[in-house]
């Protein structure tokens, strides 16, 4: 009896799976959803739910009609792209240009490529973007926690019944900085580190809180989901980057540690730049990998013309990964 079995490669020994990887890392993403529900409310439930729903059925009518493969919903990476998408946009959006962004997520940003583990960029930030450039009124009008603590606003400084809508920090700085005004005379009158970190201020749904986006990436950690090469890279790249600025001009440029915490760039580094399939797959290619992503999320946010930079530089590194997988291959064996 013929005992021996040749496969082709990958030859993984582990007991992780694709289906286990993706359901730890909607584990990980639910205490960024917990927070976006309290300070939100429905409307937070509502985007998620539109989202992962329409990201569901639109990849198995996909696979069922275009691909004409096996179903490939019960993995989770359509959930997870659905998560991802409702977390970086407005809890206001309306619900047909939710489905328009699964559309192009999953649509364009994924199946068009052949499906999971195929596709060069991160399907939630494909979709965000053509929302962005397509929608920039609706992607823009950004929802204040309608539960504040010390029950005055984060951003205006008026009670919670006073104001709805407003600006981001980061929009706010940006106006500040086009007019020559003195941010860091500004930053008195925006949140503090503490208010980042327990997610009291407006935003998008994954820009909330800055301990739940910790916590998750703690969790994936914790279970090998991810490495620490990506998020230490990207974070401490932006950081140095960051601090050069504002040593040179402390009156233009926002301190380091407001980089950090405004905006979405933990949910970039921790949840979207570690994207396995978008990513480098050597250490010092991931390295590289964060290192750009720092640099031009930074480039964007000071000298672009949008105030925030993460889905861009994410993109733009996601084209340069075949080449880093190029320059940093492991050495074979025996070579």
């Amino acid at each position: 009896m013929n005992l021996l079995q040749v496969s082709g490669s990958p030859h993984v020994h582990t007991k992780d799976s694709t289906q286990k990887i993706m359901w730890t890392v909607i584990i990980a993403l639910v205490p960024t959803l917990v927070f976006s529900i309290i300070y939100f409310g429905w409307d937070a439930a509502r985007v998620t739910l539109i989202s992962v729903a329409a990201c569901v059925v639109l990849e198995w009518l996909f696979q069922k009609f275009f691909l004409k493969g096996k179903a490939s919903i019960a993995d989770g990476s359509a959930i997870i792209t659905g998560l991802l998408l409702s977390f970086n946009v407005p809890s206001t959006l309306p619900f047909w240009i939710i489905i328009i962004g699964a559309i192009v997520s999953i649509g364009i940003g994924k199946m068009a490529f052949g499906g999971l583990g195929k596709n060069p960029f991160n399907p939630a930030l494909v979709g965000r973007v053509f929302l962005l450039i397509s929608f920039p009124k609706q992607m823009t009008n950004w929802a204040l926690p309608s539960h504040a603590f010390f029950g005055v606003n984060a951003i205006s400084g008026a009670t919670v019944a006073d104001a709805t809508t407003g600006a981001t920090p980061l929009a706010l700085i940006k106006q500040a900085m086009k007019e020559g005004q003195n941010v860091s005379e500004l930053m008195q009158n925006l949140p503090s580190y503490a208010q980042f970190l327990m997610g009291d201020r407006g935003g998008s749904l994954g820009e909330v809180a800055a301990i739940a986006i910790i916590l998750g990436g703690i969790f994936m950690l914790a279970r090998k989901v991810i490495s620490w090469h990506i998020p230490t890279a990207f974070i401490g790249t932006a950081f140095v980057f960051a601090s050069l600025l504002h040593l040179v001009n402390p009156s233009l440029y926002i301190t380091p540690e407001y980089h950090i915490l405004a905006g979405g760039l933990l949910l970039g580094a921790i949840f979207m730049a570690t994207d396995m399939v978008t990513s480098p797959m050597s250490n010092w290619g991931k390295i590289i990998f964060g290192v750009g992503c720092g640099l031009l999320t930074i480039v964007i946010r000071v000298w672009g013309s949008y105030p925030e930079g993460v889905s861009f530089a994410i993109l733009i590194m996601n084209g340069f990964v075949p080449l880093i997988n190029k320059g940093f291959k492991p050495k074979r064996f025996g070579s």
